[in-house]
């Protein structure tokens, strides 16, 4: 079983998602969101670090599945979501592991089937897929989403590259 953290980066809310995955069922250890404070916006990158480092402390994941940028209309939202990620990916490096990026697109079709399904979609997938039951935030079950995109994902790269 491999531990896989998804990372669902934003510049106020990051969700995160620990799974153990075997490539064809997943399970879902922990699950959370970090919330920045309305501070200066270096203060909440610094945050984002912060929390994200203590999630790896905490858990150990061997593995880290991000969401990639999703570009918006809107280029300063942009280019916060962007900061926001490299916050994330920064904290994950200072550890040495290894970092997979998914469009939400991929994280969409690989769960759904469809990459223009709806988040409530995407949450009803993570539930059914890791057997949850309760309440989840949508941030949190994003990050899930990735986590769980990445185990079956590269767990299938991995059956083909040893077939050839």
């Amino acid at each position: 079983m491999t531990r896989v953290l998804g990372i669902d980066p934003g510049s106020r809310i990051t969700g995160y998602g620990i799974i153990e995955s075997d490539g064809m069922h997943s399970c879902h250890l922990g699950s959370g969101c970090i919330r920045t404070l309305s501070g200066a916006f270096p203060d909440r990158l610094g945050e984002i670090f912060q929390g994200i480092r203590e999630v790896l402390l905490d858990w150990q994941p061997q593995e880290v599945a991000i969401e990639q940028v999703f570009v918006s209309r809107n280029a300063s939202s942009a280019l916060k979501l962007g900061h926001a990620r490299g916050a994330a990916i920064s904290a994950v490096v200072t550890l040495d592991l290894p970092v997979f990026e998914y469009t939400p697109a991929a994280v969409k079709q690989g769960l759904v089937g469809s990459g223009r399904a709806q988040k409530e979609q995407v949450q009803h997938m993570v539930r059914v897929i890791l057997g949850m039951q309760g309440r989840l935030a949508l941030d949190a079950s994003d990050a899930l989403a990735v986590a769980v995109c990445h185990a079956h994902s590269h767990a299938t790269r991995r059956q083909i590259e040893g077939a050839s």
